[in-house]
């Protein structure tokens, strides 16, 4: 009997290639967790090509640094000449946190989510109807609209066809969502000798880029949330770095709620990453502070704008990363006041939370 005989190929490598590959990897984390310094994200990978020999004689750092500007990835066209990510790197970046966070997950049945509601749509669904004057050709039900043609005019000689015979398939109609994106900036996201905002920022920058890329007619509005609250850009988010701030939850609520009220999409909701319970508030040009314990005066106001948001059919959904029980308290009672979600998740398990989360909301209509 003829058979085949396979054996092992190896292609032959370049090494330089394979290095730069390696290194840009490894570079462009540190430069996520460092914040966007180029200088300490090179100075940690100098060390740890001290310590692992991921170079060799023939590549070194300094060429890795000369292909970083070569490729495109950091320039020094700045007032300071500093070396500073470009927007190539920043989008790379993006896209390493989408395969680290979501590459993992199944694919669903198609690039766009659905509802549960049939319309005028590009995803072919399971419901027929008679065809209507208008409707594309591709959507005929062939068979269906066969059998309708030999059930009315039987099986005669001139076969005959018409349009009352004819069946379409109905197309599923595809909902657009607007999201708000809250991420905790404040002290206690590094507190303890646990980097709680480097998983908070892929997580981001993933579920940007998958909007992004497969959902381009949704929106992602991304914003951080210490004693005050901002919106930021997604180029910035690699960028983004804790500061010695307490937790002004509802400054967070308010620009959130803001953004989404000049949103015409109609399903709206909020994702709000944090670790802590509200310590903040400012009133007028001073701010209220009590980080010990739960402050009353601090939760009434948070549980006010949880219900404002329910009345506006805006779900939070609250990914909270620490486990301590009065701040599951907190997350109840915000949660039960504002009909929302909630969830109180590991640094591991965050990225797939907020996806599965992303794209349940979508198939549905607040």
């Amino acid at each position: 009997m003829k058979g085949f005989r396979f054996t092992q190929f190896v292609p032959t490598q370049d090494p330089e290639k394979n290095t730069f590959e390696n290194l840009l990897n490894i570079f462009l984390q540190l430069v996520t967790m460092t914040g966007g310094d180029v200088a300490e994200a090179m100075s940690w990978l100098t060390n740890l090509d001290n310590r692992y020999n991921m170079t060799n004689p023939k590549y070194g750092i300094g060429d890795f640094i000369e292909d970083l500007k070569s490729k495109g990835y950091l320039t020094e066209e700045n007032r300071k000449g500093e070396f500073k990510v470009t927007g190539k790197a920043e989008q790379t970046i993006r896209k390493s946190a989408l395969e680290e966070i979501f590459g993992k997950l199944k694919r669903g049945k198609s690039g766009q989510h659905k509802t549960t509601h049939s319309g005028q749509g590009e995803e072919r669904g399971t419901d027929r109807r008679a065809y209507e004057f208008g409707d594309n050709l591709d959507q005929i039900a062939l068979t269906d609209s066969l059998r309708n043609a030999q059930a009315n005019h039987g099986f005669g000689g001139d076969y005959l066809l018409t349009e009352d015979d004819l069946e379409v398939v109905e197309n599923e109609f595809r909902s657009q969502t607007s999201t708000v994106l809250m991420i905790d900036i404040s002290h206690s996201m590094i507190l303890y000798g646990e980097d709680r905002i480097t998983p908070a920022k892929k997580v981001a920058m993933a579920l940007a880029e998958l909007i992004k890329t497969r959902y381009p007619k949704d929106t992602l509005d991304i914003i951080v949330f210490g004693n005050d609250a901002w919106q930021i850009e997604i180029k910035d988010l690699p960028f983004l770095q804790v500061g010695p701030y307490h937790t002004n939850t509802v400054a967070g609520l308010e620009l959130a709620m803001d953004i989404l009220r000049r949103r015409k999409n109609p399903n709206k909701q909020i994702f709000m990453i944090t670790d802590g319970k509200p310590t903040c508030l400012k009133l007028g040009i001073k701010y209220y502070k009590n980080a010990f314990g739960i402050d009353s005066k601090i939760l009434s106001e948070t549980l006010k704008l949880a219900a404002q948001c329910r009345k506006l059919k805006i779900p939070v959904t609250t990914f909270m990363i620490a486990s301590d029980p009065y701040l599951k308290e907190f997350v109840k009672e915000f949660t039960k006041v504002n009909n929302g979600n909630a969830y109180y998740s590991s640094l591991k398990g965050l990225g797939d939370l907020i996806f599965e989360d992303y794209r349940r909301n979508r198939t549905k209509r607040f």
